[in-house]
């Protein structure tokens, strides 16, 4: 069953491992949400774009430069990027979802570890 010692130097090793997860979980989240920002930007000028007519003049900020650009060329500079952005929310989402899972199973050994030093404790208290 392992000594009461072994079982706290493996409950605070898995403690440690919980908390690495639970901080890749929240930067995972962070750059979802950056991603999610973008996304929304980027349809809202799709949006703008599609108003236009063909003719209509298009500038994109290039450092500190206003640059005329081709309309058909600005939409599917922006479709790229939607195209870009939401694969990367799919792959994020995915890599999430993981996480969580293992976030999970090691709460769980994390609960069964404390059960059982638990019981040992208890069992030397009636000893």
């Amino acid at each position: 069953m392992g000594s009461l010692r072994e079982l706290q130097r493996e409950l605070e090793t898995k403690t440690n491992d919980l908390s690495k997860l639970q901080k890749e979980i929240a930067k995972n989240h962070q750059v979802r949400k950056k991603y999610t920002i973008q996304l929304g930007e980027n349809e809202l000028v799709l949006k703008e774009l599609d108003m236009l007519n063909e003719d209509a003049n298009v500038f994109k900020l290039i450092g500190p430069v206003l640059v005329k650009q081709d309309l058909a060329e600005a939409n599917a500079n922006v479709r790229k990027r939607i195209d870009y952005i939401s694969a990367e929310l799919k792959r994020l989402d995915g890599t999430i979802q993981d996480l969580e899972e293992k976030q999970n199973g090691k709460k769980e050994s994390i609960m069964k570890l404390q059960q059982r030093i638990h019981t040992l404790q208890a069992g030397k208290a009636k000893a």
